[in-house]
């Protein structure tokens, strides 16, 4: 076979790397230090019922579609998917409810209603410059190697499109932005959640995150086994391409000379020689040497005040009274500014925002099973994970905080409820060095999307991918940063040698290696 490529960890990104690297005929090999595959994207056994514990909502489509294309395959032939009629619905007290659907045309009637016609117009302006922002972006950055300063960007999406470099608005904050778009702050509140997709702030991050809207906008799907599916299907579609998987085995040393990486020292001591190697970890890993000194030097740290968001997590199996949850339900805080300045200082929330996912009901507004259900349940958390373990009477009031959130919008939980707790610091063992940040870098900052770690380091021949990699979180954006690293790599190595790189479909275009000196 070709090049002997390592992919450490199997998250959705590294799944991607590795479908597409063996599809080209690269010899690849997938260690992953859980005995399943997903990374974030996993199962959690409670009350006998499995249920999902990391990403819930399927966007961007096309991205996996383009992936099992690349493969010979289609992503009907490996998971059932159907369209969410309802892309989620919104509550701020028993009495204020809000649903948005796929259809836009039904939103913005059901925002007419909610909140005036003023709302329903601001709705519809919203929505065209989401829509602008993403298509200006889309090409130019989310689905090519990073680029690290705006003249680059620039040149990408054209000198002369003077109008479309203003139009993305990176030097204004989402929640400002916001604002001329909705007066009524219960909408603007609604939007501004859009930061928390990526970890971050609606008072910090910029107004691009937007574009987050439009990717809703184009479709939410729902996965017949959740996400965790997804991560299977990719599994056996690398496989089908060839590609080997030693699970349940962790990595030490990632090993590296003057001229680049040369193999990886597993914890058991083994040694498997490699002439490439793929990081599907969050980076600062990397950086904290967890994978040795010598690949230390590969990226930069990040601080931990640039961390994401963490989250607290419920995994329950229980009964629900009151509200009607649809399959994606969110909770609003009656003081957003306020959870905001907690999340940054650390503090406990008195009332914080609450998302649930319904995991055994439709998206159609239907009525739910009889008898328990299995939910997960978040509340955004400071990636403290590595500096702070709450104790029980800590663990209880945050969950007293938020059960009184549901309450004071009519949701009642069984109580006691079977459940399981996950918190920053359980983060923090499954993804090292991150403090439990869950989306890599917060996006605060008009310069936040130049920070983020690219495809290729400082080391020839090790990358890294995933959803703390360029272009974002996000389970399409790991599918990206996938694509991204497989195109890069091969690249790299067409480049030190005469032959001809192999085409790959994908849709990602990527400069020369020549061109493009770091990704």
């Amino acid at each position: 076979m070709g090049d002997r490529i390592v992919i450490i960890g199997a998250g959705i990104g590294g799944l991607v790397t590795a479908a597409l690297l063996a599809a080209a005929g690269r010899d690849v090999t997938v260690i992953e230090k859980e005995p399943h595959v997903g990374g974030k994207a996993r199962r959690v056994m409670v009350d006998g019922r499995p249920v999902d514990a990391g990403p819930t909502v399927f966007t961007l489509r096309d991205v996996f579609e383009q992936v099992f294309n690349a493969c010979g395959s289609t992503l009907d032939d490996w998971v059932a998917t159907r369209p969410a009629a309802i892309v989620a619905r919104h509550a701020w007290s028993e009495e204020e409810r809000l649903d948005l659907y796929a259809d836009p045309q039904r939103s913005e009637e059901a925002i007419g209603d909610f909140a005036g016609a003023d709302a329903a117009r601001g709705y519809r302006s919203f929505r065209a410059e989401a829509q602008r922002i993403y298509d200006i972006l889309d090409a130019s950055l989310l689905r090519r190697s990073k680029v690290h300063w705006p003249l680059p960007l620039m040149w990408r999406i054209g000198l002369w499109r003077v109008g479309d470099l203003i139009a993305i608005r990176p030097y204004e904050s989402l929640w400002k932005v916001l604002g001329e778009h909705f007066a009524d702050p219960r909408l603007r509140q609604l939007y501004g959640r859009y930061a928390t997709y990526c970890g971050s702030s609606p008072f910090d991050a910029p107004a691009t995150l937007m574009l987050i809207a439009h990717v809703e906008a184009q479709g939410v799907w729902l996965i017949e086994g959740g996400m965790s599916a997804l991560a299977e299907a990719l599994k056996g579609l690398a496989q089908q391409q060839g590609a080997r998987f030693r699970l349940g085995e962790g990595v030490a040393e990632i090993e590296a000379d003057r001229a680049g990486v040369t193999g990886v020292i597993l914890a058991d001591g083994e040694r498997i020689a490699a002439d490439a190697v793929v990081c599907n970890a969050d980076p600062a890993a990397l950086a904290s040497g967890r994978f040795g000194t010598r690949a230390q030097r590969a990226v930069g740290a990040t601080k931990p005040c640039r961390r994401s968001l963490s989250a607290y997590v419920w995994l329950a199996h229980a009964e629900t009274r009151g509200f009607p949850l649809s399959r994606h339900n969110v909770f609003f805080s009656p003081d957003y500014p306020a959870e905001f300045r907690a999340l940054s200082t650390g503090e406990p929330i008195a009332d914080p925002s609450v998302y649930i996912c319904a995991q055994d009901r439709d998206a159609d507004g239907g009525a739910g099973p009889s008898g328990r259900e299995r939910l997960q349940i978040i509340v955004n958390a400071a990636a403290t994970g590595d500096t702070t373990h709450p104790t029980q009477e800590e663990l209880d009031r945050c969950t007293h905080a938020m059960t009184r959130s549901l309450s004071r919008c009519g949701l009642q939980l069984e109580a006691p409820m079977p459940h399981s707790l996950v918190t920053p610091a359980d983060f923090e063992a499954l993804f090292p060095s991150t403090g439990g940040a869950l989306y890599g870098r917060d996006s605060h900052g008009w310069a936040a999307s130049f920070l983020r770690q690219g495809a290729r380091t400082r080391i020839p021949g090790l990358y890294c991918a995933g959803g703390s990699t360029h272009p974002g979180a996000g389970v399409p954006m790991a599918a990206l940063s996938g694509q991204i690293a497989a195109h890069t790599l091969m690249a790299d190595r067409a480049s030190t040698r005469r032959s001809r790189p192999v085409a790959m479909a994908g849709g990602t275009s990527m400069r020369s290696a020549t061109t493009d000196a770091t990704a």
